[in-house]
């Protein structure tokens, strides 16, 4: 490239540039950019004239770019991105000097999850104090996030339709039989399932796509003991009193003489982190989220 400073390619040629190859017309970029069509013109001439060669063809059918437009595009809108990109780090970090990150969420995501991923962030903002609220179920998340008490949770996919969710991870239903329970062959049947006298939770949100998924299949599961806490029924199963289907972040930690094993036709939940959808959060709210995303 040419070496005079007064004739460098500048960001807001690749930018029309970019606009032409998508609009392929000049005035359609110049409306979508809100500038004249003359400075579209001349931005593409320029950037033209530096480079020596001709990115874009004119004529009655509009605007279309040449062979080495379209490789030179390519380039254009990778550096674009990274240049927001940098904008983006830029305004986090203006913005990530304090504040507080609360986060609700149900039981076993906060106990198997979180712990790692707020660490994590602790260590990159030291100065940004994280909160987090154990709810009983999804629906109290989200309610939470709708109350202004929570700036991120933990929910079932797909969430409502006043809250935008990213899956980040599925966890399987397993079952968990007593030790003495010896199957009739590796992989578990629906009718040895449904003869287990079961050690379940009560029966809510989280629970009932199990029940709807085992009927599906002509399976009616037999619920003999209900119990609130998840610990104490993967300890009475231990002890040999019954069986149990849970997810399996929900089960953990599981003894070692517990058997486990898949449903007859697997089933997951799916776990996504939320934010009430169209609300204006603050940067490290942002920087949570990036990093759970990545973990």
């Amino acid at each position: 490239m040419k070496a005079n400073s007064q004739n460098q390619m500048k960001l807001s040629q690749l930018r029309i540039l970019v606009a032409v190859a998508e609009q392929e017309n000049f005035s359609e970029a110049a409306l979508r950019l809100e500038i004249s069509q003359s400075a579209v013109s001349h931005a593409i001439a320029a950037l033209e004239e530096h480079l020596g060669v001709m990115l874009v063809t004119r004529g009655r059918q509009g605007a279309r770019l040449t062979p080495v437009g379209e490789r030179i595009v390519s380039h254009a809108r990778e550096i674009l991105h990274q240049t927001d990109e940098i904008g983006k780090q830029a305004d986090l970090a203006r913005g990530l000097d304090g504040g507080q990150v609360r986060i609700a969420s149900f039981r076993s995501i906060a106990t198997h999850l979180l712990p790692t991923v707020i660490t994590r962030f602790h260590s990159q903002f030291p100065a940004i104090a994280v909160s987090l609220a154990e709810q009983d179920d999804y629906p109290q998340v989200e309610q939470a996030l709708r109350d202004g008490r929570a700036d991120i949770g933990f929910t079932l996919m797909p969430a409502s339709e006043d809250i935008e969710a990213c899956e980040v991870l599925r966890d399987e239903f397993v079952v968990l039989l007593p030790p003495a329970f010896q199957p009739a062959s590796p992989q578990l049947t629906w009718a040895e399932l449904a003869a287990q006298p079961l050690i379940m939770p009560p029966t809510n949100y989280m629970m009932q796509p199990l029940y709807d998924h085992a009927r599906q299949h002509g399976c009616k599961l037999t619920v003999a003991y209900e119990m609130a806490t998840d610990a104490t029924i993967v300890n009475l199963v231990a002890q040999g009193l019954g069986a149990t289907v849970l997810p399996r972040l929900a089960a953990e930690p599981i003894p070692p003489a517990v058997k486990v094993c898949s449903l007859p036709v697997p089933l997951d939940r799916v776990i996504g982190v939320a934010v009430l959808a169209e609300a204006m959060h603050p940067p490290a709210v942002y920087a949570f989220l990036s990093l759970i995303k990545a973990n």
